[in-house]
């Protein structure tokens, strides 16, 4: 069971100085709060978890659809709205964004003893259902590292939980031998978390995948896209950076929504 401390960080109680802090702008930012908080968990022990939400503030009747936002290698809960300015789109999407740390372990269980994708499922889900009083199924979203990791996720959950899932840039390897150092403990372990094998279940959830043609990892993603060929594919101009992140965030998350809309 996760402990939860938290800092809210609201409009109505706190005004515009809040939404500075939280970094909202643009159209939306008016009616956009970003809550952070901070929780443990027996699958990282010793840590505090940071996480943030991104939420509408003006009166619902109906709790928004969550996206669970998992970030890339060296980032951390704040890298979704510090960075990807992901809370920009929050009101025009009508969705709940919901970002949380994970370390460098590539969302699943190592062997130092830490399982960043447990406690997604375990700890992190049925904390930000409590905060947000939404109890349907939850989507996705990642880049790199989280690309990977929405997709393991979401392969973990399946369709009975998961309505899609968006991985971009998607940190993808078609052998062990090619992934990145660090990002499995060896060959066994790559074998026992390899989205390619978990392809049957993530043909029953909507799947779009976002990639620059300039991007180090444009082969495994073309590899998945064809063992995967439900997936919406797209492969543009622009590499692995946040700027092109950043630039697609938009239209990915008008995409989530239009999946739960089509439920």
């Amino acid at each position: 069971m996760a402990t939860l401390t938290r800092r809210a960080l609201l409009a109505g109680a706190a005004g515009a100085g809040a939404l500075a802090a939280a970094g909202c702008r643009g159209p939306d930012a008016a009616a956009v709060a970003v809550r952070s908080g901070s929780m443990r968990s027996r699958h990282w022990p010793g840590r505090e978890i940071h996480w943030q939400l991104a939420q509408q503030t003006h009166d619902t009747t109906t709790a928004a659809p969550v996206v669970v936002v998992l970030h890339g290698k060296g980032g951390d809960a704040s890298h979704a709205f510090r960075i990807m300015r992901l809370q920009d789109h929050v009101r025009s999407a009508g969705l709940t964004l919901a970002s949380v740390d994970g370390g460098d372990y590539y969302w699943h269980a190592r062997r130092a003893g830490v399982d960043t994708g447990a406690m997604v499922i375990d700890d992190f889900l049925p904390l930000v259902r409590r905060e947000t009083g939404y109890a349907g199924k939850v989507a996705f979203l990642g880049w790199s590292m989280g690309g990977y990791g929405s997709l393991l996720l979401a392969s973990e959950l399946g369709p009975d939980q998961v309505f899609a899932v968006v991985a971009e840039s998607a940190a993808l390897w078609t052998d062990a031998g090619l992934s990145a150092p660090g990002a499995f403990d060896d060959r066994e372990d790559f074998e026992a978390h390899d989205v390619f094998a978990r392809t049957a279940v993530l043909s029953k959830i909507p799947v779009r995948m976002d990639c620059g043609r300039s991007d180090p990892f444009v082969p495994g993603n073309r590899a998945f896209g064809k063992a995967l060929p439900s997936a919406e594919l797209t492969f543009d101009k622009g590499g692995h950076t946040a700027g092109y992140w950043t630039s697609h965030g938009g239209p990915q998350l008008k995409w989530v929504r239009e999946q739960y809309d089509r439920q």
